[in-house]
């Protein structure tokens, strides 16, 4: 909508009502729409929320805990380096079986059973 060029424009604006003041006004209508009650196994369903993030949390841990072992021990035995998936790349094969590459693989495994274990000490409900 355009303003009429002949009539003068306000230079200050109306004032904002507050939120206390909008919200008493629509405490006070009529019309003013009620929350619906909550439902009655509403203890049910944060009990399942609960047990649902305990078990996601063993999960978690579990899976961090078990690749970290995997990281640190697997790299050093034999199987490392002789696998089918080597043999067709030998510059890949000698990568994998420098001392240094191994020495990585099992420093990640250590930091991983490092977070499993820090989110399993420090779980909060």
């Amino acid at each position: 909508m355009t303003a009429d060029p002949n009539v003068p424009m306000r230079e200050t604006p109306e004032p904002v009502p507050s939120e206390r003041m909008r919200s008493s006004r629509l405490s006070e209508s009529p019309a003013a729409v009620e929350e619906p009650p909550l439902p009655a196994d509403q203890g049910t369903a944060s009990g399942v929320r609960l047990w649902a993030h305990r078990i996601g949390v063993l999960i978690f841990v579990f899976a961090c805990a078990s690749a970290g072992v995997v990281l640190v021990i697997f790299p050093w035995r034999a199987e490392w380096t002789d696998n089918y998936f080597l043999f067709r790349y030998p510059e890949l094969r000698a990568v994998v079986a420098s001392a240094f590459f191994r020495g990585v693989c099992s420093g990640l495994g250590v930091i991983d059973i490092w977070i499993g274990f820090w989110e399993a000490l420090h779980y909060r409900e």
